[in-house]
C-alpha cells in the first residue's frame, strides 16, 4: 500500500511539474487569441478548484474529523497561508498577457512559483495518503490551475527577456519544486500523526483562495455579455467534471 501511494503521487506530480512547459505550444498565437483561450482555462479552473474543495476535500475531512474544534481553523489557515505567501513574495496570477505590467521580476516569479509548487506538491502527497481517489481529484484539480499559471509564467519569462528554451529550463526547475513537496509530505506523513489529514483542510483553504482571490477577478475585466457566459459554462464544466469523478470514484 504505501509503495502505491508513493508511485501514485509521484507519477501525479511529475505530470504537473511537466505543465510547465505548455507554454512553447502558444508561441504561435496572437495576443488576442491567447488572451480569450486563458480566460476559459481559468473559467474552467475555478470550477475545478471549488469543486474539489467542496466536492471533494471537505466532505472527506468533516467525515474524518468529526467534532474538531480546529477543523474550522485549518480552513481559514489554508486561505491565511497562501494570502502570506501571495504578499510576501509579490506573487500573482496575472493569466492574462494584457496584465503583465503587474507581475514581478523573473527571478521573483520563479521564487514565487516554486514555493507554490512545493505546497501543490505537498498536498498532493497528502491527499494520496488518505485514498487515491482524493489524491486524483487534487492533483485535477492542481493540473486545470497550473494550465493557465504555468502559459502566463512562460510569457513573463520570456517578456522579462530570457530566451525560449531558458524560458522553458527555468520554468520547469521551478515546477520541480512540487516534487520535493511530494516526498516531503509523504516522509513527514510517516513520522508525524493525523499529518495528511490536518493538511486536506489546509489544501480546501487553499483552493478557495485561489480560486475566489486570484482567478475570478481576471475573468471580470471581460464583462461582455456572450463571452461571460461561456465562462460561467466553463466554471460549470470545471464543477460538472468533479461531480463526475465523485459519482464514477
Amino acid at each position: 500500500m504505501e509503495f502505491t501511494i508513493w508511485l501514485y503521487s509521484l507519477i501525479s506530480v511529475i505530470i504537473v511539474s511537466l505543465i510547465s512547459l505548455i507554454g512553447v505550444f502558444f508561441l504561435s498565437l496572437s495576443r488576442q487569441k491567447l488572451q480569450d483561450i486563458l480566460l476559459y482555462l481559468v473559467s474552467f479552473a475555478v470550477g475545478g478548484l471549488f469543486g474539489d474543495a467542496f466536492i471533494h476535500i471537505l466532505p472527506e475531512t468533516f467525515e474524518r474529523m468529526a467534532g474538531n474544534f480546529f477543523l474550522p481553523f485549518y480552513i481559514l489557515s489554508g486561505i491565511f497561508v497562501f494570502f502570506i505567501v501571495e504578499k510576501v513574495i509579490r506573487w500573482r496570477h496575472c493569466h492574462v498577457p494584457e496584465h503583465m505590467h503587474c507581475r514581478p521580476a523573473a527571478l521573483m516569479n520563479l521564487v514565487g512559483d516554486g514555493i507554490h509548487n512545493f505546497i501543490d506538491g505537498v498536498l498532493i502527497g497528502a491527499s494520496f495518503s488518505l485514498s487515491p481517489t482524493l489524491g486524483i481529484t487534487t492533483s485535477l484539480a492542481v493540473i486545470l490551475h497550473e494550465i493557465p499559471q504555468e502559459i502566463g509564467d512562460f510569457g513573463v519569462l520570456v517578456h522579462s527577456g530570457l530566451s525560449v528554451k531558458r524560458a522553458l529550463v527555468f520554468n520547469l526547475l521551478s515546477a520541480l519544486t512540487a516534487v520535493v513537496g511530494v516526498v516531503a509530505a509523504l516522509l513527514i506523513g510517516q513520522k508525524v500523526s493525523n499529518f495528511s489529514l490536518i493538511m486536506m483542510p489546509i489544501a480546501a483553504g487553499g483552493f478557495i483562495y485561489i480560486a475566489g482571490s486570484d482567478l475570478i477577478p481576471e475573468l471580470h475585466h471581460d464583462v461582455n455579455l456572450k463571452n461571460s457566459l461561456k465562462q460561467f459554462l466553463a466554471l460549470l464544466l470545471g464543477v460538472g467534471v468533479m461531480l463526475m469523478l465523485l459519482l464514477i470514484g
